[in-house]
């Protein structure tokens, strides 16, 4: 796995807002406050490679810190130049 970032946990918590929001809005999925921040984490991976926006992990390497930095390394690509995130 590469490098973490600087920011990655905030990169992680915004690739879930925007990931789950797009989701819920589109009516593919309801949450529950009992829900786990892991099961989201996985959730907002499978969807985005349903979608195709992001190549799926070859099974012998997922790991959830592997999903977490693949969900990070999608947002980088999402937010503008400059973005304070990015810095």
């Amino acid at each position: 796995m590469a490098k973490k970032l600087k920011n990655e946990k905030k990169l992680l918590k915004l690739a879930l807002e925007m990931v789950l929001d797009d989701a819920v809005e589109r009516g593919v999925v309801e949450f529950s406050t009992t829900d786990s921040h892991d099961l989201k984490i996985q959730y907002a991976y499978r969807l985005l490679v349903h979608d195709k926006a992001i190549s799926p992990i070859p099974n012998e390497q997922i790991s959830m810190p592997s999903i977490k930095h693949r969900l990070v390394m999608w947002v980088t690509r999402k937010l503008p130049p400059g973005h304070e995130l990015l810095m």
